[in-house]
Parts: C-alpha cells; sequence; structure tokens
C-alpha cells in the first residue's frame, strides 16, 4: 500500500498535495499499469538510456519521487492525511503517472534479476485536483526547463483522460482510428487538443511550423504560465459540456466541427461563458451563422482565412452579449476594424 508522511493544500491550483512512500512490488502491480492509459505519453527510452539506474536500483538505490495524481473536486481540498491515503488506496486504478514513466519501465526491467530486493522504498508525490486544467498548470511550471516530457505531450495527454468521460454525446476519435474506419459527424481529438491548448493559453494561434519544436515548446509554456488560468471560474469540462449541448443541432456541430471555429470558441468562451451557458443549440446556430455571414465580407485573398476566424471567433463569443443582436453589416464593420482589412 502506499504510506503517506503529510498532507497538505496548494493553494494556487486549488489541489491536497501529499508525500508518501510505498514498496517496489507494490508499484509494479499498481502504478506500472498506469503507464498504458496514455497513447500520447513518449515511447520509453531504449533501454541503454536508463541501463545505469538499472544498475544502481540492484544495489539498492533510492529512486527520485514518482509524481501521482488524481482527479477528485471533493479530495482536493481535504488536507486530513488518513482520508487522504483512504481515498488513494480505493481510487489507484484512477490515478496518473505524472512522472516517473522511465523509471518504473526500468523498474520492470530490474525485477527480474535475483539481486532485485521488491521490498525497497519508492517515494510518492500526490496530487489531487479539482480539475485538469490546474493540474496540467502545475505540471508545466514545475517541468519549465527541465523537459522531462514536453508542454505538448503534457497538453495531449491530460487531454485524452479529459475527454474520455464517457458523458458526452459527441463522438471523439484520434487519427489512428480514422485510417480503418469513418466516423462521419465526429470531432478529431487532434482538433479538441489543438482548442485545451488554446484554451490554456487563452491565445488562438499557437500553431507554427516556422519554429522549430523545442523554441515552439518553449513559447508554449511561457503562454500557460502567463494565462493565469488558475484565476478562471471556467474550466475545460464546461466548455466540452456547451459543445455537446449545441452540437444536437446539425447545423451548430458542423460548425464548432471547424478546427479554426473550435479554438476561436473555446478561447473566447471564457469570458462569454455566463451568456453562452443560457443559449440553445438553436441560440448558437443563429450566431454561428451570423458570424459566417459577417466573415465572408473579409477579402480572403489579403488575410490569412485560417488565422482570422480564429481571432475573429474568439472576439465575437467573448462579447457574444453585445453581438449577438447586431445585424450582419454592423458585425462586417467590428470585424473589419478589429482586423484593420480595408
Amino acid at each position: 500500500m502506499i504510506q503517506l508522511f503529510n498532507s497538505s493544500r496548494d493553494e494556487v491550483i486549488k489541489s491536497s498535495v501529499s508525500q508518501g512512500a510505498t514498496e517496489y512490488r507494490y508499484a509494479l502491480k499498481n502504478l506500472l499499469p498506469l503507464l498504458d492509459k496514455f497513447s500520447e505519453q513518449r515511447k520509453v527510452q531504449r533501454r541503454k538510456f536508463y541501463e545505469r539506474l538499472q544498475k544502481d536500483i540492484l544495489k539498492g538505490c533510492l529512486m527520485p519521487p514518482i509524481t501521482l495524481a488524481f482527479v477528485d473536486k471533493r479530495y482536493a481540498s481535504i488536507t486530513d492525511q488518513i482520508q487522504i491515503q483512504e481515498f488513494v488506496s480505493r481510487n489507484i486504478s484512477e490515478g496518473y503517472v505524472l512522472d516517473g514513466m522511465q523509471r518504473l519501465t526500468t523498474l520492470k526491467e530490474a525485477e527480474s534479476d535475483e539481486k532485485f530486493n521488491p521490498e525497497r522504498p519508492l517515494y510518492l508525490n500526490v496530487i489531487i485536483a479539482e480539475r485538469y486544467d490546474l493540474l496540467l498548470y502545475r505540471m508545466i511550471t514545475l517541468n519549465n526547463g527541465q523537459k522531462p516530457m514536453t508542454a505538448r505531450h503534457q497538453i495531449e495527454m491530460l487531454t485524452k483522460g479529459l475527454i474520455d468521460t464517457g458523458n458526452l454525446s459527441i463522438e471523439i476519435v484520434s487519427e489512428k482510428e480514422t485510417e480503418a474506419a469513418k466516423f462521419p459527424g465526429s470531432f478529431k481529438r487532434a482538433d479538441i487538443a489543438a482548442a485545451y491548448t488554446a484554451f490554456l493559453t487563452n491565445s488562438v494561434n499557437n500553431e507554427n511550423s516556422r519554429i522549430i519544436e523545442s523554441k515552439l515548446d518553449e513559447i508554449l509554456v511561457g503562454k500557460v504560465m502567463e494565462a493565469n488560468l488558475e484565476d478562471s471560474d471556467v474550466n475545460f469540462d464546461q466548455i466540452l459540456s456547451l459543445i455537446d449541448k449545441f452540437s444536437s443541432n446539425e447545423k451548430s456541430k458542423n460548425w464548432l466541427r471547424l478546427a479554426n471555429n473550435l479554438i476561436g470558441f473555446s478561447v473566447g468562451v471564457k469570458k462569454g461563458f455566463s451568456y453562452i451557458d443560457k443559449m440553445s443549440a438553436e441560440d448558437f446556430e443563429r450566431a454561428s451563422s451570423l458570424f459566417d455571414d459577417a466573415f465572408s465580407a473579409m477579402n480572403s485573398s489579403k488575410i490569412n482565412v485560417g488565422k482570422f476566424r480564429r481571432e475573429l471567433s474568439k472576439l465575437f463569443f467573448e462579447k457574444i452579449e453585445q453581438y449577438y443582436d447586431l445585424d450582419v453589416e454592423d458585425l462586417q464593420n467590428v470585424f473589419l476594424e478589429a482586423t484593420l482589412v480595408d
């Protein structure tokens, strides 16, 4: 089992944070299987890469702590060590190994050696967060500079956990799934991940193939840290619920399935949420049709259509209460002024 030493509250990410330990035996049985939950996680490094650590394990080294995380709003506010420990024991199969994939894999390699001692201690950090968004915020701020996993991998990993809730009517499929069959009317997982990235960074422009990956990741981390995510009252679960509700209308669903629309909406809704939350699927259809009619006035030969669609859909939904009752001509003027396009 996992024995916790202390528990306290991280007020920034609104989470319970504990330190504790378990044995190698328990880790191999209960934590190692958690690595299979995320197909997007980094591939395990070549065996040679962690050969030194494997030898050290057999000699009796103490590995750096593994980070284990859960998402549960009720227990995120609890600091009672016994209650947290009982929660972790009951819900261990629902946990996420946020840091320690390579160490656990190396531990498995060492297990077959006769010198392996399954009773050796493995130390743990345990985080119970209110929501995925804040958990990811902490991962990125802690990992910045060390890069055990890039910001993009972290976002992809938690996006998969976030959207596999089973309570949505919309269908979300991966690129791999679409290779073998067609899923008409479904949302692409990559588009949902892009929308989540936009939500986290409060920016609709996170893609730029001209920037090398390492620099892009550095910029992405900076955007997340500057977005004051921990101060937002809106989480991505709520945005997915809105997407699910509006998708009951076929025209609204098709509008949201366009990646640039989805990205702009996911950022804009953070400010327009109180109004948008009260909209019906038919109200949203009217709003999206108004947007498209006004956007059609843009001169596509003079602009980057995708970029401006993201930026203007963000603006539109940020101020939806102000724009919803405008006629098309007035909204066109708003868009033209916002983009300085003549």
